[in-house]
């Protein structure tokens, strides 16, 4: 299985994983993945092995779609991915739309897009299960917020975010190596910390709080609960999945929602959880 780039995405990647092995208990499940991903999938004991690179397989399926990974099926017997990439001559199978598969005609969740590929190879169809991450004994219950993102237009005010931090019990920044931390500095940050620590973190968190990007589907696959701030992605696409969550859109720009909407979805997860 080849699935590059993208925390998010490889989060989204383990309900269809975990639905293969739960019907082909037989087969070993490989996965190819960058290395800083890598420990998404490490601890699962749907998958077999991690790695970062290709070899001879019977079956090598494509989740990602991308030019580099359509090459990187080539070692492999058999070949499949989605077929509307161009490069999908170079499978031998394949996979229709999801809607196709799924028999509907909306759109459709990562989570519902990737599983409807296993569902198509001959999995039964099923409610697709929660993300399943592992991770070593967690930390205290923490509010992590998550106040950056791959662009502009999917980042919601700094200033905002600490005037949440302010209100929100024992909150926790959580940053990556290029995110300037400057406006947080009354707060405890972690900084370019290793994905299996921030997992840790996450697996024992009390609530989450962020920007949509990968952090928050780690969280909702702890099931923690998730307040998501939603700028130019799509919510439908890329929504919080199988967790109890508030998601946060404006039809302009995602600076548009106000600290007292977060706050709002803030209170509601704690009623909900009371």
């Amino acid at each position: 299985m080849i699935r590059l780039r993208s925390l998010g995405d490889c989060v989204l990647t383990t309900p269809a994983l975990s639905l293969l092995k739960a019907h082909r208990s037989d087969v070993k499940i490989s996965v190819i993945v960058e290395p800083r991903f890598a420990a998404v999938f490490e601890g699962n004991p749907d998958v077999d092995e991690v790695r970062s690179t290709a070899r001879r397989a019977d079956l090598a399926l494509n989740f990602h779609g991308g030019t580099r990974s359509m090459w990187m099926t080539l070692p492999a017997r058999l070949r499949a991915g989605f077929g509307h990439h161009s490069l999908s001559f170079l499978y031998t199978h394949r996979i229709p739309r999801a809607q196709e598969i799924l028999g509907i005609e909306r759109r459709v969740h990562t989570a519902e897009h990737l599983a409807s590929a296993v569902f198509w190879m001959g999995v039964p169809t099923v409610e697709i299960p929660r993300a399943r991450l592992f991770a070593d004994s967690s930390t205290e219950p923490r509010t992590v917020i998550h106040p950056f993102a791959s662009r502009e237009d999917k980042t919601w005010p700094a200033e905002r975010f600490v005037e949440v931090a302010k209100r929100v019990p024992n909150p926790v920044i959580l940053a990556g190596p290029n995110d300037d931390v400057t406006p947080f500095a009354e707060f405890e940050v972690w900084k370019n910390e290793s994905l299996a620590r921030v997992k840790s973190l996450m697996s024992g968190a009390a609530l989450f709080v962020g920007n949509d990007s990968g952090p928050a589907h780690i969280a909702a696959a702890f099931g923690v609960p998730v307040v998501v701030i939603f700028g130019s992605s799509d919510p439908v696409t890329w929504a919080p999945w199988r967790t109890e969550s508030q998601v946060l859109t404006s039809t302009n720009a995602i600076a548009e929602i106000s600290t007292e909407q977060v706050l709002t979805a803030v209170d509601a997860l704690k009623k909900v959880r009371a």
